[in-house]
């Protein structure tokens, strides 16, 4: 059964996630991920799977920006229920790439998280944008909460 302490656990986890994603500090967010996690991003391939995967996702990505990443967590929703809980958000990505192109896109997130030996770790992420159905199918990054 789930407990105020694991929604605690889970928020401070989250936070403590995006505040690495900010610092693009690789070790810090990995350390929050199962060894054998599942991530559906927003950019290619369609799954990322293991953390070992993640991590050179991310040594990849995190250079793309000039300084701090801005990463907003906007409606955190937490479930939790024993040894699995799943949260929810709106999030926003925002910075200024190395070719001096401005980001400030929302995507739409979902995180499952087990525990594990007492910590709660994410098992599996996913995070898109939707896109536009009128035939052109471009990624619907001008939407705002």
């Amino acid at each position: 059964m789930a407990t105020g302490s694991d929604e605690a656990q889970i928020r401070a986890l989250i936070d403590d996630w995006a505040r690495a994603v900010r610092a693009k500090d690789v070790d810090a967010v990995v350390s929050h991920y199962a060894a054998n996690i599942v991530a559906f991003d927003v950019a290619p391939p369609l799954e990322y799977a293991g953390a070992d995967t993640l991590r050179r996702s991310l040594e990849a990505w995190f250079p793309t920006f000039r300084g701090a990443i801005g990463y907003e967590v906007r409606d955190l929703s937490i479930t939790a229920g024993g040894d699995v809980a799943f949260c929810r958000s709106l999030n926003r990505i925002s910075g200024t790439r190395t070719d001096g192109e401005h980001t400030d896109v929302w995507v739409r997130a979902t995180v499952g998280l087990r525990k594990i030996d007492g910590e709660w770790k994410v098992t599996h992420e996913h995070a898109s944008v939707p896109f536009y159905m009128d035939g052109s199918y471009r990624a619907a990054v001008d939407l705002k909460p």
